[in-house]
């Protein structure tokens, strides 16, 4: 299994996400090849180059916005993500833009006031593959909606300065082409370091991390407090926040290669980016689920397969019915439900609701299930859809779906046992 890790000690911006990307492979050229789908080349350069930070020797993408109605570039580096000494860094929503509108306020206004529907609408209408656009659009949908939720305004008006900025639609685009282009079965991160102390922005004074940075990493761990400076920028928060799948400071895999993607600031630690790409073993996969259970005594034995089906529609993985003898010498069911908490709610109300249950016991246990997938194998008598499971990549089982065996059983008007004698023949035939 292909894995890849974001060591992120010093926090990570757009910026320096490209910078480790490609210095850890993909290849800079398809790259840019590809960002130039997004047809804005008319308002930004990348530079892309060598460097070296405290001895740490990494790759540093900046990019550079032009200044179109001066005729020459208006060199912007990608300090936005870092710079603090001059007013104009990323996040800063407002003061992104001040910073501009004395040059080109009247001939660009849209320029700086793309809102979510303006960049879904350049994403959606490049020729970017379906899989970056939803990657890009998933990040960009981060950003909004923290962005939102700070400000107090709906999803769609928000008017973004550092979402519509030319260089965080190419931070979030590159970062999905990159994703896309390493084809990686995992994305695992650190603990994402966020910095500490205070910035100036146009709102005034704002404590690092910023609201909406914060807001994007609500559910991640984080550490905070290395630097008196911003370490994560909310672009750098939601390319995690939109495709990291596990936060764990522990590496179980074997590292293939490492990148390091270097940041334009000089701290007293180095301030990059740290990736690596790896292997790790097939393991089980493990998930944590609950189960509700409750002991019935009073009820109509009829309504159990009512509410089975019920408890099945709201999301239980599982149902089963255990007899047991309750006080008193009164025969029981203990009803016992596998629910995940997504659907727990949903499944506790059927129970309260349509049983005279008025009490639930809830446990967590942790499901170790084999990989598996399916197969369709045609028997003379129809086809059949095979579940096969796989234990440490060897197929060890495999088994018919039942519900097709019955129905070809009826269709064929034969004993089921014999649709099961036919498949195994042609399994082995494969």
């Amino acid at each position: 299994m292909k894995v890849l890790y974001y060591d992120c000690f010093c926090g990570i911006s757009g910026d320096m996400n490209l910078g480790a990307m490609i210095d850890l492979g993909v290849d800079k050229d398809y790259l840019l090849k590809e960002i130039s789908k997004l047809k804005l080349e008319a308002e930004y350069e990348i530079n892309v180059k060598k460097t070296i930070k405290k001895g740490i020797s990494g790759t540093k993408v900046d990019v550079i916005l032009k200044n179109q109605d001066r005729g020459h570039h208006h060199h912007h580096p990608h300090n936005d993500e870092d710079n603090h000494e001059s007013h104009h860094h990323h996040h800063n929503h407002e003061s992104h833009q001040h910073h501009h509108n004395h040059c080109h306020h009247h001939h660009n206004h849209e320029h700086h006031h793309r809102n979510l529907k303006a960049i879904e609408n350049i994403i959606n209408s490049s020729s970017l593959s379906d899989r970056v656009k939803k990657l890009s659009i998933d990040m960009f949908m981060k950003v909004a909606k923290a962005e939102a939720k700070v400000h107090g305004k709906g999803l769609y008006e928000v008017h973004f300065h550092e979402v519509g900025a030319v260089d965080s639609i190419i931070d979030m685009v590159g970062a999905a082409i990159c994703l896309d282009y390493l084809k990686v079965d995992k994305i695992i991160a650190s603990h994402v370091q966020v910095g500490g102390g205070f910035v100036n922005c146009a709102h005034g004074i704002i404590p690092v991390p910023a609201p909406a940075t914060v807001e994007i990493l609500k559910d991640i761990p984080i550490k905070a407090g290395l630097v008196e400076f911003e370490t994560t920028t909310p672009t750098g928060a939601a390319i995690l926040a939109a495709n990291v799948d596990e936060f764990t400071n522990k590496i179980d895999f074997s590292i293939d290669k490492i990148g390091y993607g270097i940041g334009n600031r000089n701290l007293d630690v180095p301030n990059v980016l740290r990736v690596y790409m790896g292997r790790a073993d097939e393991k089980e996969k493990r998930e944590e689920q609950y189960i509700l259970e409750t002991n019935i005594d009073d009820m109509n034995p009829e309504l159990y397969s009512y509410i089975e089906e019920r408890l099945f529609e709201k999301g239980a993985l599982d149902v089963f019915k255990t007899p047991i003898i309750m006080k008193k010498g009164r025969p029981a069911i203990k009803l016992s439900i596998l629910v995940d908490d997504k659907r727990e709610r949903d499944v506790m109300e059927i129970i309260f609701k349509e049983t005279t249950s008025i009490g639930i016991r809830k446990y967590r246990v942790d499901k170790i299930m084999l990989q598996r997938d399916f197969e369709k194998v045609s028997t003379k008598h129809g086809d059949i859809r095979i579940k096969k499971s796989y234990y440490k990549g060897e197929l060890v089982k495999y088994k018919p779906e039942y519900e097709d065996c019955k129905r070809l059983a009826k269709e064929n008007s034969m004993p089921i046992a014999e649709i099961y004698r036919g498949l195994s023949k042609a399994v082995e035939d494969i």
